[in-house]
């Protein structure tokens, strides 16, 4: 039992871990850095999964074929990953037309290189939906709440252990004196 708690000690951690640097990336995105958007539909499937974690980067160029993740990103709007299937130029300016891989026909609206936050370089399957949790707060307060309640009783029960070592060295100590 002393084994199993051990690991999911370590298990747990290595989740916490995971799931706090997903979300700091995800609120607090570094500048010109990698950012991290959860997918919220089926648009890409089978290459990116609804409710996936897709992690991208801004590039210097984009080409046909790429999958990138453009539009406003803000309370109210939503960026949208798809992939480019098309470019043309028009008075120096290039214009990407977009399509998301399970859908029948592109997008209505070509999108400059300026909407586009970057391409993705990979996707964590169903990630995004533990994301989207822990955004929320009681998914915050259960990601905080219960580790600490399980670190907190696992430090409890070695205080308590150390305690009764000490005092069973003392009474054996004692014990040894008296005689």
């Amino acid at each position: 039992m002393k084994k199993f708690s051990k690991i999911l000690e370590k298990v747990i951690y290595a989740i916490l871990i995971c799931v706090v640097i997903l979300l700091v990336l995800s609120i607090l995105p570094l500048p010109g850095g990698p950012k991290m958007f959860v997918v919220l539909s089926g648009s890409m499937e089978p290459t990116i999964h609804t409710g996936a974690v897709v992690v991208e980067a801004p590039e210097g160029s984009y080409k046909v074929g790429d999958v990138v993740t453009f539009g406003a990103d803000t309370a109210t709007q939503i960026p949208t990953t798809h992939r480019l299937v098309a470019v043309r130029a028009q008075e120096g300016v290039l214009l990407f037309t977009t399509k998301g891989d399970a859908n029948n026909s592109p997008d209505g609206t070509e999108i400059r290189q300026s909407d586009i936050h970057g391409k993705v370089f990979f996707s964590i399957p169903y990630f995004g939906y533990i994301i989207d949790f822990v955004k929320k707060p009681i998914g915050l307060v259960l990601v905080i709440v219960l580790p600490a309640i399980f670190i907190i009783g696992d430090e409890v029960r070695k205080i308590v252990g150390e305690i009764k070592k000490m005092k069973k060295s003392k009474t054996e100590n004692n014990t040894k004196e008296n005689v």
